[in-house]
């Protein structure tokens, strides 16, 4: 279990903390007219396909109760689906189907849900419940990604999902997160998901965290944790730099997955990343953050920017 630590010595150790998150790196490289560009997904998704950036393919939007009456037709069409809040975030108002089973639908949980229910489902996030803000939202259907076989013995039902952080186009941290039984098949670190720190050089995972404890283990599985090597790894490093230069935003959280048929692909983007990458990887942020903050020129070549991370981010 982590225990305690004197705030002085996470400092020392480079721990960035929240305050100094928001007022050094969002507050003063992330303009607030660049926000809608990342708070809709919708737009997210629109902006990258335009940069040549892949992502889970858009099926439907709904913008209207009245366009409930589609939904049928649309979840028989496609079978395996994923519906999302435009403006959802920490992963809230997901919800993925499998097949059609009778009258009912397979969640990624296993549990069976009828029709009305998904209706009643996307209603409330047409209502807001889960937009940022409370406000009227849309809710889209997009493509269920199917993860790479590197991963069927370390994650639980869902797909795990690859979280970068990018400073002034140089990604600085990495790390996974891993579904378990906890997290409902979902990669979320608050509702029980694994943080896995992921060396940026080699692209292999390093420490695993689960809450507030390390661990080697998946807990589900028994499975290793450690030194598991990401597949296309500096594909990704490329996407990460390509979504931050497509949106412009200096501090930006890149969130990923690996497709076993597409590849890597981009899922949405972050203007207030979240600081459990630095557990992930028992390092502190500040440190990797300050060396490019010192430079006096990023260069604009993508894979000079990653021999730039290479280089620079002690792993």
């Amino acid at each position: 279990m982590i225990g305690f630590v004197h705030p002085n010595t996470l400092r020392k150790q480079g721990v960035l903390g929240i305050n100094q998150r928001n007022t050094d790196f969002i507050m003063r490289y992330n303009p607030r007219h660049l926000y809608p560009l990342v708070d809709d997904k919708l737009t997210t998704k629109s902006l990258a396909i335009k940069a040549g950036i892949e992502v889970p393919r858009l099926y439907a939007t709904i913008t209207f109760d009245h366009e409930l009456n589609t939904l049928e037709s649309l979840l028989n069409k496609y079978h395996q689906v994923v519906i999302k809040p435009a403006h959802g975030s920490g992963g809230n108002g997901i919800l993925v189907l499998g097949d059609r089973i009778g009258k009912f639908y397979k969640t990624a949980g296993g549990d069976l849900i009828s029709l009305n229910f998904i209706k009643h489902y996307v209603s409330n996030i047409l209502s807001g419940m889960y937009s940022l803000g409370g406000l009227p939202d849309k809710a889209f259907l997009e493509y269920r990604v199917k993860f790479d076989p590197v991963f069927n013995n370390v994650s639980f039902k869902g797909v795990p999902d690859i979280r970068i952080i990018v400073f002034k186009g140089v990604p600085v941290a990495a790390m996974i997160r891993l579904p378990t039984s906890k997290s409902g098949g979902k990669a979320n670190l608050h509702q029980g998901a694994i943080g896995v720190g992921i060396n940026l050089a080699s692209g292999k995972t390093t420490y695993a965290v689960t809450g507030n404890h390390i661990t080697t283990m998946h807990p589900d599985t028994s499975h290793t944790i450690n030194n598991l090597e990401i597949p296309q790894w500096e594909k990704i490093l490329m996407i990460a730099i390509k979504c931050a230069d497509t949106v412009g935003l200096g501090y930006l959280g890149v969130d990923m997955v690996l497709d076993s048929e597409l590849g890597p692909l981009m899922l949405e983007l972050n203007a207030r990343p979240g600081l459990n990458v630095q557990l992930a990887n028992q390092q502190g942020l500040k440190i990797n953050l300050e060396k490019i903050d010192q430079l006096d020129k990023i260069p604009k070549d993508i894979m000079q920017r990653i021999d730039l991370t290479r280089s620079l981010i002690k792993n």
